[in-house]
């Protein structure tokens, strides 16, 4: 995989490393393919649950934005902990310092905050754990994330997974928002929130049962965050397990009871979540979607991208 080489900074703004050498070995390989990585984390300082107390986590976060070396801030990893650091971050100097911000699940709540705030562009995409860490990383995976940052037009391909249920069919524009689900409601009524109007937005989640997701969705849908949003796309919702006593509710049975209830089409099939496979996407870029029945094109342009 051919790609141009530039500064990397890595933030741990959650959870700490759960293999200290595997990351150094993923560090070792950007190394080795030209890239000048600057690793904010300390795996001495790590804290509790955490990558270090919050101060010390946030001091990660304002390094790697002040970097002059630095293209990209890419997390170490989600879990938890970005929540306790947004009332501490300055979002402008964010914005200001041109960095390109990766993450995903926990680094919702930055991406969410920078764009309400500021109005930057940010990337849902792979972080060092477990992505760049892996004994063979997923190909895939980079080339998203390489050819995402090249642009200045990302396109990503979604399909139906057997058995489930056919897409709407759809042509629709709009700004691209959206990442974890249980992030994102978690982030309602405060400063942090910010839905986008006449907008495409993509949620996913991690060990959440369908009636958790069905209940989450509705919450947003009743506090006015799905108004006007020309098209809801589901990515991975996996790691959940099913009883007896859900009696037949399932996720597909979720799926239709939305797909009835909701004022927007809704589709599934994107690659994005905790997954191998995980599309990279530009939180705030303009996109075109387009369905078929088994699947569908998300073309996003109009976001900053390494140069420009």
């Amino acid at each position: 995989m051919s790609t141009s080489t530039f500064g990397i900074a890595i933030a741990a703004t959650g959870g700490y490393a759960p293999d200290h050498a595997a990351l150094q070995n993923g560090i070792e390989r950007l190394r080795q393919q030209g890239h000048l990585v600057h690793n904010y984390y300390d795996d001495d300082k790590k804290f509790q649950r955490f990558a270090g107390t919050d101060a010390g986590r946030l001091a990660q976060l304002n390094a790697a934005a002040a970097d002059p070396d630095v293209q990209v801030v890419i997390a170490l990893r989600g879990s938890y902990g970005m929540s306790r650091l947004l009332p501490s971050i300055d979002f402008q100097a964010m914005a200001d310092s041109g960095k390109l911000f990766v993450g995903y699940s926990d680094f919702t709540a930055f991406q969410m905050a920078l764009m309400k705030q500021t109005g930057r562009i940010s990337f849902g995409g792979p972080m060092m754990c477990d992505d760049f860490i892996r004994e063979t990383p997923v190909d895939y995976t980079m080339r998203q994330f390489w050819d995402c940052l090249r642009g200045p037009v990302h396109t990503v391909r979604g399909a139906v997974a057997e058995g489930g249920s056919d897409n709407p069919l759809v042509d629709v524009g709009g700004k691209l928002w959206g990442g974890n689900l249980a992030m994102m409601v978690s982030l309602l009524g405060t400063p942090y929130f910010a839905a986008e109007p006449n907008g495409i937005l993509f949620l996913e989640d991690i060990s959440e049962h369908p009636y958790r997701v069905e209940r989450m969705v509705l919450q947003l849908l009743y506090a006015g965050a799905l108004d006007g949003q020309r098209a809801l796309v589901l990515g991975d919702f996996s790691g959940y397990k099913l009883s007896a006593f859900d009696n037949g509710y399932d996720f597909e049975t979720m799926l239709a009871y939305l797909r009835e209830r909701l004022p927007m089409p809704v589709l599934t099939g994107l690659p994005f979540g905790h997954i191998k496979e995980r599309a990279t996407l530009p939180y705030g870029g303009m996109a075109h979607l387009v369905s078929r029945e088994r699947g569908f094109d998300l073309t996003i342009s109009d976001y900053p991208t390494l140069g420009r």
